[in-house]
């Protein structure tokens, strides 16, 4: 009984919203690579895709934005870029799904419209999530690649995975499952609708037989 079109419909929008707030944190934080030296263990090294930072027991962390952007490793600059555009359509995705929901004054009595709302919605939201696992998943493979790297000294430190890229790739996931059921919401209401009008329509068939039975009475 709670599944019903409307339900989906902001079931989905909150679990898209969630992912993309979670996706705008993430994309700022520092935390996408972590290293620790064994030459220097109370050094702590941190990068994101914006901050290069370093953890100290004197100091505490320090933080230094990138100074150049055409300097990025390719990586880093390719998971910026796609995060930027995860973020732009993650939001254009949220704002069209909010004015298709049933029951958003804004539009109301345009089913047409609202659907088509929910479907752009829903691709927009489904290429957000898509581009937020890109992002993290070029920088993981990047990352083993240079890990298991034979041609670098074994005592040279390496980068592993930071906190940062665990919550990109569940933001990702909640936004790809937030488009879907977009998409599994609109279907809903198309077999809800043909429902209906096939229910419409037996009913104007009955009407004439028991309008003619009256008559007959009558007479």
């Amino acid at each position: 009984v709670l599944l019903t079109p409307k339900f989906v419909q902001r079931a989905s929008l909150f679990v898209s919203f969630g992912g993309l707030v979670t996706t705008f944190v993430t994309t700022f934080l520092p935390l996408w690579k972590t290293m620790n030296s064994d030459l220097n263990e109370m050094e702590n090294w941190y990068e994101g895709l914006w901050h290069m930072c370093i953890y100290t027991e004197e100091v505490g962390l320090h933080c230094k934005a990138f100074e150049s952007f055409l300097a990025l490793p390719p990586d880093t600059f390719a998971s910026r870029v796609f995060m930027c555009i995860s973020i732009v359509t993650g939001l254009l995705g949220v704002i069209a799904a909010f004015f298709g929901l049933e029951g958003v004054e804004i539009g109301a009595g345009r089913e047409r419209a609202k659907r088509k709302l929910l479907i752009l919605g829903g691709v927009l939201i489904w290429v957000s999530g898509i581009t937020t696992l890109a992002a993290v998943s070029l920088m993981a493979y990047i990352m083993v690649v240079k890990f298991w790297d034979e041609n670098l000294p074994d005592v040279m430190p390496r980068w592993e995975y930071g906190e940062a890229m665990f919550s990109a790739w569940f933001s990702g996931l909640l936004l790809v499952v937030g488009g879907t059921f977009l998409f599994v919401a609109v279907c809903m209401g198309d077999h809800e609708a043909k429902l209906q009008s096939q229910i419409l329509a037996s009913n104007q068939e009955h009407r004439p037989t028991t309008q003619h039975y009256r008559k007959t009475e009558i007479i």
